[in-house]
């Protein structure tokens, strides 16, 4: 059990740490597009940047997902590699399909595995609200 609580924790911390990353660098990148261009604009120009920061952010999820496919397998709770990405995958995003379970000496990290995806999610939301949000009271602003 112990075992588990260490391996899940710093895999958690680890993919909290890749994911603040991941944002904060979509965040320079639309900061600085936004000072070389005013985002106002066009339907063209919004779904543009949200759909690259949407891309941006699942491209953070799916390096996610790989980390703890990683780590199941390195354990040996898996002996090949696509059970762990699919046990992986399906913990992280909390679809829990029960197909594919963990030996009793892993089965913590399943659910450490989707608390993380859980938070990392409604992280992503977060900043995609925000950036729509300012989107928004941009594109307000050029109106008045």
């Amino acid at each position: 059990m112990v075992a588990q609580l260490v391996f899940g924790s710093v895999v958690v911390g680890l993919t909290i740490v890749l994911h603040v990353v991941f944002i904060v660098a979509a965040y320079t990148a639309l900061r600085a597009y936004g000072r070389r261009r005013p985002v106002a604009g066009g339907p063209l120009k919004w779904t543009t940047l949200l759909v690259l920061t949407t891309l941006w952010l699942m491209a953070s999820h799916s390096v996610a997902v790989w980390i703890w496919s990683a780590l199941y397998f390195a354990v040996g709770a898996f002996e090949t590699f696509e059970p762990a990405l699919y046990f992986a995958l399906v913990s992280f995003t909390t679809l829990g399909f029960g197909d594919v379970v963990l030996d009793e000496r892993w089965r913590l990290l399943s659910g450490m595995t989707a608390a993380s995806g859980l938070l990392l999610f409604g992280f992503s939301t977060a900043f995609l609200f925000e950036v729509l949000a300012r989107l928004l009271s941009d594109r307000t602003r050029d109106n008045d």
